[in-house]
């Protein structure tokens, strides 16, 4: 088994890793303390994205995007995933893979623009009375002559704001199954501006400042029928197909801060001194740095591993749900005892950490709760058995 890194993904990290400390981190500490991103700063950098190659690089060549394999990808977004999550996903955007399962015309619409740095897209699934179980969505869309009419509303939308198209995720009907009638849902895209569809400010969030989320509204939204992602009542199949890798990407974010914020440790477990030696020689210390440094070398395999698997087509919904569970939890691990070995100074934001600990809160919960990871373990483990 080969666990080093090819010559080409090398060059991916550096270039990623160069890209990061130069054009992001210099201006973290702006953004994080007025919860804001300037527009111009933002087209500034993505310029100089697009520039280095780093612009859309999770979409497929063939659409305009750099191509990468998902190792390749996860590598990239790990280093990616060391900066302020505001500036990263921005201003070097990934725009959703979903776009790619659309027609010659609606890519041509809306992913073209998106992967020349033009537009951005949102992924609208998330209802107040429906996170984890989807089917479980009131927003709906009932199909109108050769149009479809939204109602309904969806909430946590993230980044609507400067979105110029939400991708929604509306129930069209309904079936019988072993538990009962369950929701069919399709996808639709819904251009800012429609009449009947309305972006609301969103909550404030204690976790990655400046990304921000929305409310959107749909009141009698009219669209027509071409703007339907897929076919009628196969959202979730869209959805599976093309947005299977998310949990991975969120799992390799986890892994970048984890290793900022382990390496902060390390230099000042080493610099340090109390009672006339490193606190590095402390046990007390230098167990949390073993502790610390294993945990995330356990996360960082878990990661690559199934992302190497889904390019073989292997990857298991539990190989996907195993990794973002470690990384995540390992990520609030390490956050929190790179702030106690920091001491008082872990909390100031004159250091990343204290960042770091707080955007740690939400990995745990969007894109599938750890509860959902382990939902979707046990069931995977249980079925071999009938169970």
């Amino acid at each position: 088994m080969q666990f080093g890194l090819s010559e080409e993904q090398r060059l991916i990290v550096e270039t990623t890793r160069s890209f990061v400390e130069k054009e992001l981190y210099p201006h973290e500490a702006a953004v994080e303390r007025s919860g804001q991103l300037d527009m111009d700063l933002v087209r500034e950098i993505q310029a100089k994205a697009i520039e280095a190659g780093l612009y859309a690089a999770n979409i497929p060549e063939q659409y305009g995007g750099a191509g990468l394999d998902t190792v390749s990808w996860l590598l990239y977004e790990k280093e990616l995933g060391k900066a302020n999550y505001a500036l990263h996903w921005t201003c070097v955007a990934r725009p959703s893979n979903i776009l790619c399962a659309g027609t010659d015309e609606q890519r041509e619409k809306y992913l073209a623009p998106c992967v020349a740095g033009e537009k951005w897209d949102c992924l609208a699934m998330t209802e107040p009375g429906a996170g984890s179980d989807l089917r479980g969505m009131k927003a709906s869309a009932r199909q109108d002559g050769d149009d479809w009419i939204l109602n309904g509303t969806k909430h946590f939308i993230s980044h609507a704001d400067i979105a110029d198209f939400a991708i929604c995720f509306m129930a069209t009907g309904e079936e019988e199954t072993p538990r009962g009638r369950k929701k069919l849902i399709s996808a639709f895209f819904v251009d800012k501006g429609t009449p009947g569809f309305v972006i609301r400010d969103g909550y404030r969030n204690v976790s990655h400042r400046g990304y921000t989320n929305a409310i959107l509204e749909f009141d009698n939204c009219r669209i027509p029928n071409r703007q339907l992602l897929g076919d009628v009542h196969q959202g979730f199949q869209v959805a599976n197909d093309w947005l299977g890798a998310t949990r991975l990407q969120v799992g390799a974010t986890c892994l970048g801060r984890a290793e900022r914020a382990f390496a902060l440790a390390v230099a000042y477990s080493a610099q340090r001194e109390q009672f006339g030696q490193p606190i590095g020689r402390f046990q007390g210390v230098s167990f949390k740095l073993a502790d610390m440094a294993s945990e995330m070398k356990a996360a960082e395999l878990m990661v690559l591993e199934a992302g190497w698997k889904y390019d073989e087509n292997q990857a298991t919904d539990a190989d996907m749900a195993m990794a973002k569970l470690k990384a995540s939890e390992m990520l609030a691990m390490v956050a929190d005892e790179a702030i106690q070995i920091h001491g008082g100074m872990g909390l100031m934001d004159d250091l990343p950490l204290e960042r770091i600990w707080r955007d740690a809160r939400i990995e745990r919960i969007w894109e599938g709760t750890s509860e959902i990871q382990r939902h979707i373990i046990s069931r995977h483990l249980l079925r071999a058995h009938g169970a």
